[in-house]
């Protein structure tokens, strides 16, 4: 199992060989998203034909919605770390839900995510 960071939805969706390679070497059993993750890859999209591919490719993966638990994880994870790294909100956002449901996270990005504790990662 596995929850993708948005860098990761975006980099297939260019195309990067490497990183589809990567995700089928490390042959996850289940991929997921969180609910922010699916709304910041449709945010950016250019126009309707781009929106409507990605709408397409987010339905191959099991969305995780955000819950009272995963919202005040997030608020804890604000109040610890808001002063000392100045994390994005989605980037709070995806941690928590994986923090919270015990899933390893897939990143590009181990710089916004490695001063979280009970945080799993995975980087290319």
């Amino acid at each position: 199992m596995v929850i993708f960071d948005t860098n990761i939805l975006i980099e297939i969706y260019r195309g990067n060989e490497s990183i589809r390679d990567t995700i089928y070497s490390l042959n996850f059993s289940e991929i997921y998203i969180s609910d922010i993750t699916a709304a910041e890859f449709l945010i950016g999209a250019r126009n309707k034909q781009e929106f409507l591919r990605i709408k397409k490719q987010l339905s191959f993966y099991t969305n995780i919605p955000i819950n009272n638990e995963i919202s005040d994880l997030f608020l804890e994870l604000c109040n610890k770390y808001t002063l000392s790294h100045h994390p994005s909100i989605p980037d709070l956002l995806i941690a928590s839900t994986a923090v919270y449901y015990k899933i390893p996270l897939y990143t590009l990005n181990k710089k916004d995510f490695v001063y979280i504790p009970d945080l799993q990662l995975i980087t290319t």
